[in-house]
Order: C-alpha cells, then sequence, then structure tokens
C-alpha cells in the first residue's frame, strides 16, 4: 500500500551487495513482520478453535478490524508530528451523537448529518492543534484535558440519551455482506489507508508533515508553516476519528454516549498499537499507512482469537498491553541493528 514515507529517501543500487542489503532490510520492516504474525496466529486460531474461519466470525472480523483501522489512522496523523491524540476517542464520539441529533432532532438526510459531524470533529481537532500550538505544551496535556471536556459537554447537551433514530439504509450498510464474507465497513477503512498513502507520498502537503514531524526547526527555515501543518494534523484526526464513529453507528445502527468507552478510553490501546506496530515513529517523521492497517489486523485477530479460545476480557487486555511494550521494545532495538549496519 503506498504511503510509507520519510523525510528522506535513498535509492539502492540495481546489482551488487548494496540490493542484498536491501533485501535484508525489507526481511527486517515492521510490514513483513506483520503478515508473518498474521499468517501464523491465523493458523494457531484456525487450528485451535473451531469457529475462526466461519463466514459468521470473517465478517464480524472485518467489522471491528474496520473501526481499529481507523482509529489507528487517526492516532497516526498525530504521532507523525511527534505529538498524541489522547482524545480521539472523546471527539469520536461527540461526532456520533452530532450526527444522531442531526438525523434524528433536525430531520437532515443522513449524507448531511455525516458531513456535519465530521465537520464538528474536524473543529474540536482544529481546538486541539490550535491549542497546542499557541500554548507550545506537548499535545500529551492539552488533548488529556479536552478528552475530558468534549466528552463532559457532549454528556450535557445530550442528557446522555441514545439516538436510535438512525435511517435504515444507513444502518443496512453496516450489516451488508459483500460476496458472503466481507463487509463494507472494511472497505472503507481501506479506501481511507489508500488515501492516505497518496497524501503522504505524492502531495505537498503530505511532504511537510512528514518534514515538520521529523525536524520543525529546519522544515520552518525551508518555508514550512510548522504551526499550520500541526493544526492541519489534528483537524484530520479529528475527521477520520468521526468516521470511525459513523462506521460503529452504521455497524450497531445506534449512536450511544458509551459506544467508546468511558471518556472514549476504549479506543486508546488499539489506537496505539495499530501504528506503533506498523512502524510509525513514536518521535514524528515517519509514518508507515500499510504497517498501521496490518497492526490493526494482528490485534483484531488477536482479540477474536483469544476470546474464542474463552480467554477473559481482563487477560486479554492485558495480552495487548504486553504486545505495544513489546513492539516498542523490538522497534527500538531493531532500528538500533540498522544504525549498526549503516542500513538507515
Amino acid at each position: 500500500m503506498a504511503g510509507d514515507e520519510s523525510p528522506t529517501a535513498t535509492l539502492a543500487p540495481a546489482t551488487g551487495k548494496p540490493m542484498q542489503s536491501g533485501t535484508v532490510r525489507f526481511y527486517l520492516t515492521n510490514e513483513f513482520g506483520l503478515l508473518v504474525l498474521i499468517v501464523v496466529f491465523a493458523c494457531l486460531f484456525g487450528l485451535a478453535t473451531k469457529g475462526f474461519f466461519s463466514p459468521f466470525n470473517q465478517f464480524t472480523l472485518g467489522r471491528v478490524a474496520a473501526v481499529n483501522i481507523m482509529v489507528g489512522l487517526s492516532m497516526m496523523v498525530v504521532i507523525v508530528t511527534g505529538g498524541l491524540n489522547l482524545a480521539v476517542g472523546a471527539i469520536g464520539v461527540c461526532a456520533a451523537m452530532a450526527f444522531g441529533a442531526l438525523v434524528e432532532l433536525a430531520g437532515l438526510p443522513w449524507p448531511v448529518a455525516a458531513l456535519g459531524a465530521i465537520a464538528l470533529a474536524a473543529a474540536l481537532g482544529w481546538i486541539n492543534g490550535f491549542v497546542v500550538v499557541r500554548s507550545g505544551l506537548h499535545s500529551f496535556i492539552i488533548t488529556l484535558a479536552s478528552m475530558s471536556i468534549f466528552f463532559g459537554t457532549m454528556i450535557y447537551l445530550t442528557k446522555a440519551q441514545s439516538f436510535r433514530g438512525i435511517p435504515a439504509d444507513f444502518s443496512n450498510f453496516g450489516r451488508l455482506r459483500l460476496f458472503g464474507l466481507v463487509s463494507p465497513l472494511l472497505v472503507v477503512a481501506l479506501l481511507v489507508a489508500v488515501a492516505l498513502g497518496v497524501l503522504y507520498r505524492f502531495t505537498v502537503l503530505g511532504r511537510e508533515m512528514l518534514a515538520a514531524g521529523a525536524r520543525p526547526e529546519a522544515a520552518e527555515l525551508s518555508g514550512v508553516r510548522v504551526g499550520r501543518v500541526f493544526i492541519l494534523c489534528h483537524m484530520l484526526s479529528g475527521a477520520l476519528a468521526a468516521i470511525t464513529a459513523m462506521l460503529v453507528v452504521a455497524r450497531t445502527g445506534a449512536a450511544i454516549p458509551s459506544m467508546a468507552g468511558q471518556l472514549g478510553q476504549d479506543w486508546l490501546l488499539p489506537a496505539f498499537l495499530g501504528p506503533v506496530l506498523g512502524g510509525t515513529l513514536l518521535s514524528g517523521g515517519r509514518v508507515s499507512v500499510s504497517g498501521t492497517v496490518l497492526g490493526a489486523i494482528l490485534v483484531t485477530m488477536l482479540t477474536n482469537g483469544l476470546l474464542l479460545l474463552q480467554i477473559g476480557e481482563f487477560w486479554v487486555q492485558a495480552c495487548l498491553g504486553c504486545l505495544l511494550l513489546t513492539a516498542v521494545l523490538i522497534d527500538k532495538a531493531r532500528r538500533s541493528y540498522l544504525a549498526h549496519r549503516r542500513m538507515v
């Protein structure tokens, strides 16, 4: 998938030893490792459980993976700047509730309501980005605070009431089965990933985002308006969180305040796991769209397989937390090895 980019790149020679180094480097990439793990765990769960490869379970996997992919992409576009967006879940829930209100209370057609919800989420992202740039504080602090502010305001305005008057054609979209197996929600998530890949690889704005995340001072000297770029990244994160929420509403047929947990915290672990497993640098400057997608698929598969093995939810969360910590440590070791061999 297009979109794995860094601010600097080199072209390997077509022949000779450098090509061998390039081949070795490919086998050390996060994407290759994730592909291997996905195949291995698919075989293990297929042998250890009865229903892992059933059409119903594969359909369910696709719907859950779509949400995990989208929330991972929403976090990824901020991590590329060296920042974080802990409010991704809260923004998504606010967008979902706005969508429900616009449809049920205002009587707007669902496409118009969806655009309004995405615009609201982008505006909330703008608030985060603006405060981060103006205050100079790390986005961890700002988004930790805004997570509570956004969620609390939404609860106050909606009285914590759900909106269940979602149009049937919108809800039916979330229940469709393409070829009897694939959820259209997964198709939407993959199309968004392709669009982000094009953004980072082929557009000036995408390259400015990468440059601003890698070396803000150097990017500023090169004419990049770093503050503006950071704000745009937060706005993009908000919009992606809103699309994630739309997928959840289509899947459940209702806009529910608790759809992402208290304060939207249920989305935080999947939001981090996808990008980190995929190779997006927490320090900023490098993004891996395909790696984020594969990481989200692996997380979805592990969660589903462990639950089919009747392992408690608590232990599933513990395993995912260990996976995140292990991924960070392995990635650090891998990069040290590549730097030692002068392959980066």
